[in-house]
């Protein structure tokens, strides 16, 4: 049996544990692994060290666009565009199964998506617009977005409550003849910062008092409209990671044209089991390939400095810093795989068929996490002069595994930091109730009978 790269279980006689890639997309594969280590690895340094000199902190070097511009034109010239459409006349047409682990080739350097016009938030926007979107629609936003010319913005999440359940939106939208006039603020927007981003798909309520799964909707919205403002940059483990950006946006009677919903009005929540379903499954393939450049890393730097006669790689723990990482990610892979196994190999016409966006979110990016930062170990901190590939992943593994894992430490606090890895915690065995105590209790006696005169001083 042809084995492509990734998990599999050599058994012809159950296709079900077949995980590997399918034998028609394992050029494609090949051709991407080698675009990005000819092509897009030379121009890398280059393009982060023209970043840290332009001259405008919300903009970007001339140069920088113009790497971005040739690596573009390169990858359309070899047919490396658009893998994540599922329709082969705009994409590739591959299962999520295949693209997974072209994702995941993507995630190991910084610019690679952008390169092959893979990245987000445009992938699932784009993917929006071609499923729901009218012919004007398409026109309008979804072939400049095909060719990589604009950038978008996808503007969910809201202050003060929890967005992660749509049912919560309280950005309002209402009619006013041939126009929707839009109030409310959206924070944590990425790529609403970048110059390019020219227009955002935004989920507001539209109809308060329906049914609460038909109360909101998605509409269109550019990022120049009348009335949309972006206040200021949020920050993430410090960084504003501009110019791309994660903006603070207000709508002050924002007004938009009615025929920029999509779909229709009250079926935001049908948009975003569109949406959620296959774009879970691209971030958290990309931020697996993130931490296996941490590992890379890690190697490298851990074989090539010698301290004690021998590489630091060989000095206490840290070979099984090396192999927990090593499974924590193949255990985070084989978990994203499992959902778009042979099921998502037959298709469905749209990436197969998937469980839709009700994955544990927590649990995709718990491995990712572990495995990431143990690169710290034997890299030195990120300067901003010189910035280590897989930092610019840090942001989107902070996004998919924001929510707290539960776990807790030995004393019982919520656990900040690596997990335990495993280990159980010490419990102190239980004592009987006539069990002698490990130092007298000075306000019982110890027996029967008078108390001693030392317990009687000390009372």
């Amino acid at each position: 049996m042809a084995i492509g790269p990734g998990l599999h279980i050599d058994d012809p006689s159950n296709e079900s544990l077949n995980l590997a890639m399918s034998d028609g997309a394992r050029p494609l594969y090949d051709a991407v692994v080698d675009f990005i280590a000819t092509e897009v690895e030379p121009v890398t340094l280059e393009f982060h060290r023209l970043g840290a000199v332009r001259d405008d902190h919300w903009g970007y070097h001339p140069g920088q666009l113009d790497i971005l511009e040739k690596l573009k034109a390169k990858a359309r010239e070899k047919g490396l565009w658009n893998f994540f459409l599922p329709d082969a006349e705009t994409g590739e047409g591959l299962s999520n199964l295949d693209y997974a682990y072209i994702a995941a080739e993507l995630g190991k350097n910084p610019i690679a998506s952008e390169s092959l016009n893979c990245s987000a938030p445009d992938t699932g926007n784009m993917e929006v617009l071609e499923r729901v979107g009218t012919p004007e629609q398409k026109k309008q936003w979804l072939e400049p977005l095909l060719a990589g010319k604009i950038r978008s913005a996808y503007a969910m999440t809201e202050p003060d409550l929890a967005s992660s359940d749509a049912k919560n939106i309280a950005c309002r939208a209402e009619r006013d003849g041939d126009e929707w006039v839009i109030n409310g603020t959206k924070y944590y927007i990425s790529g609403a910062g970048d110059p390019r981003c020219k227009i955002m798909i935004t989920m507001v309520q539209t109809n308060p008092d329906g049914p609460p799964h038909r109360r909101q909707s998605q509409i269109l919205v550019p990022i120049d409209a009348p009335g949309l403002t972006i206040d200021h940059p949020m920050h993430v483990f410090g960084d504003d990671d501009a110019p791309h950006g994660h903006m603070h946006l207000t709508f002050d009677d924002c007004r938009v044209p009615y025929d920029n919903i999509l779909l229709g009005e009250g079926r935001g929540f049908e948009i975003s089991q569109l949406r959620l379903g296959p774009g879970r499954i691209h971030h958290c393939m990309r931020s697996i390939g993130a931490a296996e450049r941490a590992i890379e890393l890690m190697v490298r730097r851990g074989l090539s400095r010698q301290a004690f006669g021998k590489p630091i790689l060989n000095l206490g723990k840290n070979m099984e810093v090396v192999s927990r990482a090593r499974i924590d990610i193949v255990r985070l892979e084989r978990r994203q795989i499992e959902v778009h196994g042979p099921a998502g190999r037959q298709g469905d016409g749209h990436h197969g068929q998937r469980r839709g966006p009700g994955l544990d979110q927590r649990r995709q990016g718990d491995g990712a996490r572990e495995g990431l930062p143990d690169h710290r170990r034997g890299h030195p901190g990120p300067r901003r002069h010189r910035r280590v590939p897989v930092d610019a992943s840090r942001a989107a593994l902070h996004q998919s595994a924001h929510t707290p894992t539960g776990r807790r430490t030995r004393r019982g606090a919520p656990l900040r930091g690596r997990p335990l890895r495993g280990r159980p915690l010490r419990r102190r065995p239980r004592r009987r109730p006539d069990a002698r105590p490990h130092r007298p209790d000075l306000h019982q006696p110890l027996s029967k009978g008078p108390v001693p005169r030392t317990v009687q001083i000390l009372r």
